[in-house]
């Protein structure tokens, strides 16, 4: 069975940082394309960035510049660094495997101005 596990979530003021984890537990296929999403109150699911076991990656709009995803592929694990963070940002941040399509339980992020 495969489970994609978020870690990394927490509470923050804008213009800190925060460092997201997705470790995928199961099949190493499973890890090939890695995405993050977010999904804030009252809005839909938003896509945030996607990352290849190569390690390309592609980024969202509204977070280009600020987000970076990478990845261990020793460790099976994706990881998403947060710099200049807005109150914008406060989300449920979810990871999916795309090959597997399976989706991780989330991990709340909160940024107060």
């Amino acid at each position: 069975q495969v489970q994609l596990v978020e870690s990394g979530g927490g509470s923050v003021q804008a213009g800190w940082s925060l460092r997201l984890s997705c470790a995928v537990f199961g099949y190493s296929s499973c890890t090939y394309i890695i995405e993050w999403y977010r999904q804030a109150p009252g809005k839909e699911r938003e896509f945030v960035s996607q990352i290849n076991r190569l390690g390309i990656t592609n980024y969202g709009d509204s977070v280009k510049g600020r987000f970076t995803s990478s990845r261990d592929n020793a460790k099976n694990t994706v990881y998403l660094q947060m710099n200049s963070l807005k109150p914008e940002d406060t989300a449920v941040y979810y990871c999916k495997s795309t090959n597997c399509n399976i989706w991780g339980q989330g991990t709340q992020v909160t940024v107060s101005s």
